[in-house]
Order: structure tokens, then sequence, then C-alpha cells
């Protein structure tokens, strides 16, 4: 590919970042958070310092059911980003996410920004990343490298229709795209995962997803960072898609139907759940809703910016707030809190 090319797409992803730091390009309110409301339990019969977050997400037991969703990849400002990321994940144990990795698919030299991270971060479990559109197009053993220069432990292909129609660059190709995963899961040596870029999953896709293999599901609702809007933003405002954007802004299915949806089609996946996640406290009403795992974004992305100490305080801070969320509905573990359902919709 030409340098240039190159170079347009660095600015792209740099872009990116700086865009999904602006609140107008939340879709902030729509996640269904707030309309979740969680049982007070005022004799809990529990201590707190016995309140657990412990769990199992990949078939692994884990200190938290917390995950870093994929935010940022192929541009030279995001090596640090991740860098960041990777340290305070190998402290507190969350799973790591990064973003896509479909430069390397054209630039083998970008392989280079995943060299430190698995002496950084030697016992995280780290997830790959690649586009639905770029595995349609691509050889497994392509993808198997993105695999190998990452030491991932699994890879999750994510869906952004939205995105790739109002995105000038864009690859809106997705024909062919079930074909593409059944492949890719029958062939890859890592677990395969599946995952939406905030615009949610409907209880029909969820019924296409399950007996492909697949091991989870990120249902990446309407709520939080949506794409949409940031391509139209990118987007010349006498442009097609500008306006495509603005009339888009708040398309989307919202983080809580997307993970109600899954439950009811009796999915055969771990059901994971980002979109709009802030605190501890909306980690778990998904918990409570039936998701396995929960994804930040945004925050995280704003104290890694700052540095690993913020980050690492922001993550605790999440464990406390969800930890004070099982004990005050008399839950003492993550297990308990699935299995009550002490939740209603209001």
């Amino acid at each position: 590919m030409e340098q240039e090319t190159i170079d347009r797409f660095e600015r792209r992803k740099a872009d990116h970042i700086d865009l999904a730091l602006k609140t107008a390009n939340q879709a902030q309110g729509l996640s269904g958070l707030e309309q979740i409301k969680l049982h007070h339990i005022a004799l809990p019969e529990l201590n707190m310092e016995d309140v657990s977050l412990e769990c199992e997400v990949l078939g692994k037991k884990r200190k938290t059911p917390f995950f870093v969703c994929g935010m940022t990849a192929g541009h030279r400002g995001g090596v640090k980003l991740n860098q960041v990321i990777a340290g305070v994940c190998e402290e507190r144990q969350w799973i790591f996410g990064v973003g896509s990795q479909r430069r390397q698919l054209f630039d083998s030299s970008a392989a280079n920004e995943w060299k430190e991270i698995r002496e950084i971060a030697p016992t995280t479990t780290i997830i790959g990343n690649i586009g639905l559109s770029q595995l349609i197009e691509v050889e497994v053993s392509q993808v198997e490298r993105l695999v190998e220069s990452l030491r991932a432990d699994a890879l999750v292909v994510h869906t952004n229709p939205l995105q790739e129609v109002i995105q000038p660059e864009g690859t809106p190709f997705f024909k062919g795209g079930i074909r593409a995963l059944e492949n890719l899961i029958s062939s890859l040596s890592v677990p395969v995962l599946f995952k939406e870029t905030g615009c949610g999953i409907s209880y029909d896709v969820a019924r296409m997803l399950t007996g492909l293999g697949l091991q989870a599901v990120d249902v990446s609702g309407l709520g939080g960072t949506h794409w949409g809007r940031i391509e139209g933003e990118r987007a010349h405002r006498d442009s097609i898609f500008h306006r495509a954007a603005q009339t888009y802004a708040e398309w989307g299915i919202s983080t809580v139907d997307s993970v109600l949806n899954c439950v009811d089609s009796k999915c055969d996946f771990e059901i994971w759940a980002s979109g709009g996640v802030r605190t501890g406290l909306d980690a778990v009403k998904l918990i409570a809703l039936g998701a396995s795992a929960v994804g930040f974004a945004k925050p995280v992305l704003e104290a890694a910016i700052d540095g690993k100490e913020r980050l690492n305080a922001l993550m605790a801070a999440i464990e406390y707030e969800a930890r004070v969320g099982l004990f005050c509905t008399g839950c003492g573990t993550i297990s308990d809190i699935r299995g009550r359902q002490p939740w209603k919709k209001i």
C-alpha cells in the first residue's frame, strides 16, 4: 500500500480516538440502564468483606467479570495507550481487547505494535480483533498471523454496518459474513468471539449466531460511543455521509434490550455486555439481566490518556461499586445475582 494511504489510515484512526471522547458522539441516555432498578435488600445477611467478584468467563476462573473493549490500534498514538491499558489489566486481571488489527493485513510492520504487550501483560487474557468485512476477503492463515503477532488468547470479529456505510472510506461489504465466520471458527487456533460496535444485537441475529461455535458475543449496544455520529463528523458537511449520520444519530438497539434479546434467544454463547457502561452499578445490572462479562470503553480511554495511575484508580472504583451493588442486593457472588434476578424495568 502506498505510504500516503497508510498516512491517511493513521489519521483516521487518530481522529476516531479524539472524536470518541466528545460528548456529542455519545448516545447518552439510550442504553436502557436507567430503566433497570435493582431491588435493595435492607437485611443482606452478609459482610462486605465477603462479597466477591470472582466468576468464570471463557472457561477460566477470574477475579472480575470485566473487560476493556477493543478501542485503538493501527496508529502511533495507540501504541502507548494500549501499553498503559495492558499494564493495568495485568495488575487487576481484567480481560483486554485491542482495537482492529486491520492494518496488519496490508502492512506487516504494524505487527511491531504488539511486541511489548505480552511482556507488559504476560498473564492477561488478550483478545485480537478483525472486522467482518475484512474477514470475508482474507484467508484464515492471514488471520492466524494476527493472532500470532499478538499472542492472543482469542479473537473477536466485529461488525459495524452503520459505521461502514457512513464512513467516507468505508467498506460496507458484508455478504458472506456467516460463511466466513463458520470457516474461521472451524479453523482458527484460538476461540472466536463476535461483537457489534455500538448498535446492538437483535433477537434474530442472536438466533443466527447460535450454533456457529462462538465462545461469546459482545452485544455492544446503543448507549455509548456512536460510530455513525463520529463518521458523520469526519465527513464534509455538505456530503451525503454527514446528512445520513444526522438521520441515524439514534440508530441501534439499546444495551439492555440487546442482552435480553440474547437471553430470550436461548443462545449457546456467553453474553458479554458493553455500550454506555459507566459504573460498577451498570455492570451489576447487566449481570443480573444475564451477562457473563461487562465491558468498558470510553471511561477507560479517558483514564488511560492520563496514565496508568488514573486508570488503575478507575478500575478499582468500578470493582468497588460492583461489590456494593452485590452487597446491597443481598448477593455475595456473581452467581448469586444471576440466579435471583433482583431487578425490574421501570
